[in-house]
């Protein structure tokens, strides 16, 4: 038993070396030798993705990454849930559903992808609208799929009068409920009551961190 326990962690260790340097192939393939040695989707989940995960948070709390690599290793944990859930599968409980866009006038979606990927990997639904999104596409998004939060993102500053309407607008339809989340380049620079929404997001992670606040899983 000590052995088995000591053989898993080592897989662990591999799993999350492979994710953070965003190998996608290695990381599926560790994943594949887990559940053959009967590890539940579960655990591969929390002991994998989300220490892989907390890692990259940590050193992005520091300062010390990029793009390239949060973007690589979102791909290689696309790959890991692929792996531990194919079509066939059961699809995983989620914490709920988030509601993303860049919304109408830009067409840079970037930073919008990459925060897609973190929100997936730590378990929750992403509804993405896409770049270019009419504000009326977002609002019937997020009644369609009972959004948690609805997130946008900007990266030039023409888009700064439309997402100060995101929240009266969703009012107006009966959906004050729902937490609105704003982040990129165009946006971080202004205050949450500049925007008329509940967080700006300085990165992909302190978004993350809202998220997980509002949905209860966050401290």
């Amino acid at each position: 038993m000590i052995e088995e326990a000591a053989m898993n962690d080592a897989m662990f260790d591999l799993l999350i070396k492979a994710l953070v340097d965003g190998d996608q192939a290695e990381a599926a393939s560790e994943t594949a030798k887990l559940l053959k040695a009967g590890v539940e989707r579960k655990r591969i989940i929390t002991r994998g993705i989300e220490a892989a995960m907390a890692r990259l948070d940590a050193k992005c709390t520091l300062e010390q990454f990029n793009l390239l690599e949060i973007m690589l290793c979102g791909r290689a944990v696309m790959g890991v849930l692929k792996e531990l859930y194919p079509p066939e599968a059961p699809a995983p409980e989620t914490k709920g559903t988030v509601v993303l866009a860049t919304l109408e006038g830009d067409v840079h979606d970037l930073g919008k992808n990459i925060f897609k990927m973190i929100l997936t990997a730590k378990g929750y639904r992403v509804v993405d609208c896409g770049k270019d999104c009419p504000l009326e596409r977002l609002i019937d998004t997020a009644l369609k799929e009972a959004a948690l939060v609805v997130g946008v993102s900007g990266l030039i500053t023409t888009i700064l009068p439309l997402v100060c309407r995101v929240r009266s607008e969703m009012i107006e339809r009966g959906l004050g409920s729902i937490k609105v989340l704003a982040g990129g380049a165009a946006l971080k620079q202004a205050t949450p009551a500049a925007l008329n929404v509940d967080h700006v997001a300085q990165t992909a992670f302190d978004g993350l961190h809202f998220v997980e606040k509002i949905a209860g899983a966050g401290p």
